[in-house]
């Protein structure tokens, strides 16, 4: 696996993090790639990988998949956030 570092500084990973953290709507991903803009398929990949770093979680509501942000999500989020304000 690839070292946990790189995802951060990387432009999709990055803005997936803060979307969630700014989305007030359902969090479905599709609607999270849209935003992004990339394909599901590349979301549904960065998501599993936030997943396995315990940054985001999946609740299944039927056949549909929920995504939200772990408190650990939400600080790095947050962190990010004020990375790029400075920039």
């Amino acid at each position: 696996m690839k070292d946990n570092f790189d995802i951060f500084f990387r432009r999709k990973p990055a803005l997936m993090l803060v979307a969630l953290r700014k989305m007030s709507k359902v969090r479905y991903g599709s609607v999270l790639a849209k935003e992004v803009d990339c394909t599901y398929s590349h979301a549904v990949k960065i998501l599993q990988t936030l997943e396995v770093l315990g940054l985001v979680n999946f609740q299944k509501k039927g056949r549909i998949k929920l995504i939200e942000l772990t408190k650990k999500g939400e600080e790095i989020s947050e962190h990010i956030e004020n990375i790029r304000r400075k920039l």
